[in-house]
């Protein structure tokens, strides 16, 4: 059982939405942001080439931010404001898309991290439209 699980488990009121596409979403937002963190990181490792992965590195680092706030955002379930929510999540999908499209033409070439990114932003697009199409 993930954090997220355990913490809306506990939750003491009901929640508006499905629990386990709230959960999902909150746990695919935190991996993508860690996901995205260390993507730019190694971006920045990669000897001579950061100067052609500088829209990936600032693809990542949005990414990662926009992330973490969706994942604190829908955590918060008491007095739950859809007009807040829903343009949180449309804004992760777009940079979890930018940033996936990215890295693919990165990884094609090799760059490993840049697999991983792409595919954890693309499980975080996919828990987030799905927690959007629930909410909208």
């Amino acid at each position: 059982m993930t954090i997220a699980e355990r913490m809306l488990d506990t939750y003491p009121g009901d929640l508006k939405v499905d629990r386990t596409l709230l959960a999902r979403c909150i746990e695919a937002c935190s991996q993508c942001d860690e996901a995205c963190t260390a993507c730019a990181d190694g971006c920045l490792g990669e000897q001579g080439q950061v100067g052609s992965l500088v829209k990936c590195i600032r693809l990542c680092l949005d990414c990662a931010d926009i992330c973490a706030a969706t994942a604190r955002v829908v955590s918060r379930q008491t007095e739950h404001d859809a007009y807040v929510t829903r343009p949180q999540l449309a804004a992760c999908i777009a940079a979890c898309k930018s940033c996936a499209d990215e890295c693919e033409q990165h990884a094609e070439h090799g760059m490993e991290h840049c697999r991983v990114c792409a595919e954890q932003c693309r499980t975080c697009e996919q828990a987030c439209n799905e927690l959007l199409q629930a909410i909208a």
